[in-house]
């Protein structure tokens, strides 16, 4: 079996971690003790400090070198970027250009299968997380004070939201509770959504009061939407509906009056959303990223680099890696009427080479309106964060194929720049944050809910809500409020976040004929597929090596 060692990680407030000292098997992964010489006392605060690294780190020196996990591309398979690309590859909202990539052609067009190496990386990832977190659990199961009650509490919900990614992923999850040598058992979508719930409701006392937590850790508020996104999908894990409880877990979000909406959507994720009030009054949890403390190839490194190319105007970073474009499908739900401001066809672009700074990309792209402030004022939303421009060379709206970074609009919401129009010290690997968990998802989940409830008219008010925050230029009627208008107001507000396909699934057009977008199911103008791709499946690694596993149905 492979060997792999869970030595320390170096947070990003540079506390260590405690080594893990006994086994444990997720995914043939035997889990093995370091020198008990090197780790010979339980290191508490270093080792909670880690749990929350996990989210944002891959190994041990950062970038690679020193894996958490062997066997696999460290910089693929953080716990961010994993997710992510489950949850966005295979979506109505971007396509990842290289398709010489491993497993790329399958997640654009859905089309995967159980030796899947993408989808291996996200189940290895939640389990090895879950370990750590089962390890740190069991430490201080005995400690009754203040501080070891909360971290207590915090690192349940912790591992509340990675069973609820195995969930939202895979329908169920290898389930362990304890860090013991006893194989995983296997959690159905019912036995999982109850334990999630369960352990949500447990650590909720224990946790911070709303806003009251430190940047970066659980409060009350995450702990209720993480619950609230649980019941909002309840018919899609367990076959019956909870939207009575997905309201009231939004709402109990809502009127804490601990969060606002903000007023400027780019701040959220801009590299001193940790620092403008502004920002972070709507960020309930992030994950903290520095691009010095914690460079890595995932999270906000894989966010800004990879909708990124040399010559984009107010790039952020000096690596730009050439990846990520929108879909068509993402660019409609902006322009519903197609008025997408495009560089006419009939104009030549000058070489990029005559394009000397930022400035002089702005100058040309102005006179055809392709700037992204350009792009914002067509669509009438802030939120409509794209690129249309020369710099980088021309785009294609819809492509007849997927051949290089032009095979679709840039889309620049996120960013490796500051509010204040102060320069980042960190060009390469950026210091922007991730908000995991925002309001505005209170307010769309509260909508979705009563929507579902028949009350229209309180659905319309929070939507209308969050589209004034947003500097929308047109509002909804009552009745316009349809499940076409929330799914899409769903991926205007939320694209590029790790989400997406978890709303299509629940909306019943993941897989389906009734909704198609570019490139779903291989065809340039889309097709329905089987629907055994609304969950992923097992890795055959993990069912060769675990008998108490059985595979999703299809694979």
């Amino acid at each position: 079996m492979k060997k792999t060692y869970l030595t320390p990680i170096l947070s990003a407030v540079l506390l260590t971690a405690t080594a893990i000292t006994a086994p444990s098997c997720i995914n043939d992964l035997d889990i093995s003790s370091i020198d008990p010489q090197s780790s010979s006392s339980f290191d508490q605060q270093g080792t909670f400090v880690k749990q929350y690294a996990l989210l944002g780190l891959t190994g041990q020196k950062g970038l690679a070198g020193t894996p958490d996990l062997d066997g696999q591309d460290e910089g693929e398979s953080g716990f961010y970027r994993t997710v992510f690309n489950c949850n966005e590859l295979p979506t109505d909202e971007c396509v990842w250009v290289w398709q010489d990539n491993v497993d790329i052609p399958q997640f654009t067009s859905i089309a995967w299968n159980s030796s899947s190496q993408r989808t291996e990386w996200a189940y290895v990832r939640l389990g090895y997380n879950i370990t750590q977190m089962n390890f740190f659990l069991d430490q201080i199961a005995d400690k009754t004070d203040e501080e070891s009650l909360r971290q207590r509490a915090e690192v349940r919900f912790l591992r509340a939201l990675h069973y609820w990614y195995f969930l939202d992923l895979f329908g169920k999850a290898p389930f362990k509770e304890h860090f013991d040598n006893e194989l995983p058992t296997e959690k159905n979508g019912q036995e999982l959504y109850n334990y999630i719930a369960q352990e949500l409701e447990a650590s909720e006392d224990d946790l911070y009061e709303p806003g009251q937590a430190p940047f970066g850790r659980a409060d009350k508020a995450a702990n209720w939407l993480l619950h609230a996104r649980l019941c909002l999908n309840a018919e899609v894990y367990t076959g019956t509906p909870d939207w009575e409880n997905a309201r009231a877990y939004a709402n109990k979000v809502i009127q804490s009056g601990a969060y606002e909406l903000c007023n400027d959507y780019r701040l959220m994720f801009m590299a001193d959303n940790d620092q403008n009030p502004d920002a972070m009054k709507e960020i309930i949890f992030p994950i903290r990223q520095d691009g010095m403390k914690t460079r890595n190839y995932g999270g906000a490194t894989y966010l800004i680099c990879g909708t990124r190319t040399g010559g984009m105007p107010h790039m952020g970073t000096t690596n730009g890696w050439s990846c990520l474009v929108a879909r068509k499908a993402l660019i409609d739900k902006f322009f519903p009427e197609g008025n997408v401001p495009m560089i006419p066809e009939n104009v030549q672009i000058p070489g990029q080479e005559e394009f000397a700074d930022d400035e002089a990309i702005d100058a040309w792209d102005e006179q055809y309106g392709v700037r992204t402030i350009d792009l914002i004022a067509a669509a009438g939303d802030d939120r409509a964060m794209f690129y249309s421009g020369a710099g980088g060379g021309r785009r294609t709206l819809f492509p007849e194929a997927i051949t290089g970074f032009q095979s679709g609009l840039s889309i620049v919401k996120w960013q490796n720049i500051r509010s204040d129009g102060a320069a980042t010290s960190h060009t390469e690997y950026p210091d922007t944050d991730i908000p995991l968990l925002r309001l505005a998802e209170a307010y769309l989940t509260r909508a979705e809910a009563s929507y579902r409830l028949n009350d229209t008219e309180s659905a319309w008010q929070d939507i209308c809500t969050l589209r004034n925050s947003r500097q929308c230029s047109v509002m909804p009627a009552p009745g316009e409020i349809t499940e076409d208008y929330l799914i899409d107001e769903w991926a205007r507000e939320f694209y590029l976040e790790g989400r997406r396909r978890s709303d299509l699934v629940r909306f019943g057009r993941f897989t389906s004929g009734t909704y198609l977008w570019d490139w779903k199911g291989g065809t340039r103008e889309g097709k329905a597929v089987s629907e055994i791709y609304n969950r992923f499946p097992i890795p055959d690694t993990d069912l060769n090596n675990n008998p108490n596993l059985t595979q999703n149905e299809g694979y």
